[in-house]
């Protein structure tokens, strides 16, 4: 009898998407039930803002979570399982590590290491943009390996700096604190520590980006094939 192979994609995706479904209704729950302002004499208290962030942040992650699944099949792209369970894992470790469970606040340097292997990855998504946008399984050889490079950097770079806007922007309108402009107690960083934290993930989207884009460049010009392993290809 032929063993059958264990489809290791659907069961991380399941285990991360019941992570985030039940976050949310307790979140709802916590929601109703936490104090509005902070007490002073319980400063690591969560109050509403807090649980208001990790509700946000669960509820975008279920929508990453779909978004590969509609791409797939609305755009008839095929993404390697490669990139969908290093997508699924970054989820699972920036949303309900980093915000649910603290991580960001209690593993030393947490925050950047995720936003150094979100640079990678877009850096990665830049090389297949422009196979995508060309219409071909490969990246058209009449580009030169160092144009392309060039375009998946920029493309990282710009995304990272998109999703700082996002978090400057509901920052602002929810009274979150995504940008890390204050401590876990609430105390508020004034001058150049405030912005620490936003230019630290700039810097290390860059970085990520750039490492990606030495690897591309190296797989394109000599032919090597470690790009293509982590390509959207659109689907015959």
């Amino acid at each position: 009898m032929k063993k059958r192979k264990i489809n290791w994609q659907k069961i991380l995706n399941y285990f991360v998407m019941l992570s985030l479904i039940s976050t949310i209704v307790y979140l709802i729950y916590a929601i109703a039930k936490a104090p509005t302002i902070m007490n002073p004499n319980e400063p690591f208290v969560r109050i509403k803002s807090d649980y208001v962030l990790m509700l946000t942040q669960c509820i975008l992650g279920v929508v990453a979570m779909l978004l590969p699944g509609m791409l797939k099949h609305r755009l008839r792209i095929d993404i390697p399982s490669n990139m969908l369970i290093l997508y699924t894992i970054f989820l699972y470790c920036a949303i309900y590590l980093g915000e649910v469970k603290s991580f960001y606040y209690n593993v030393p340097h947490w925050d950047t290491i995720l936003h150094t292997f979100s640079g990678a990855m877009l850096g990665a998504l830049g090389f297949s943009f422009v196979t995508l946008l060309n219409k071909t399984e490969e990246v058209p050889m009449n580009l030169s390996p160092l144009f392309v490079v060039i375009f998946s950097f920029c493309f990282a770079v710009t995304l990272g700096v998109v999703w700082e806007i996002y978090e400057f922007t509901f920052d602002g309108v929810l009274g979150l604190n995504m940008q890390k402009f204050a401590l876990e107690s609430g105390e508020a960083l004034i001058g150049r520590a405030a912005l620490v934290d936003t230019m630290k993930d700039l810097i290390v989207d860059a970085l990520g980006a750039f490492i990606m884009s030495i690897i591309g460049y190296i797989s394109l010009k000599y032919k090597k094939g470690w790009i293509e392993k982590l390509q959207v290809k659109i689907d015959k």
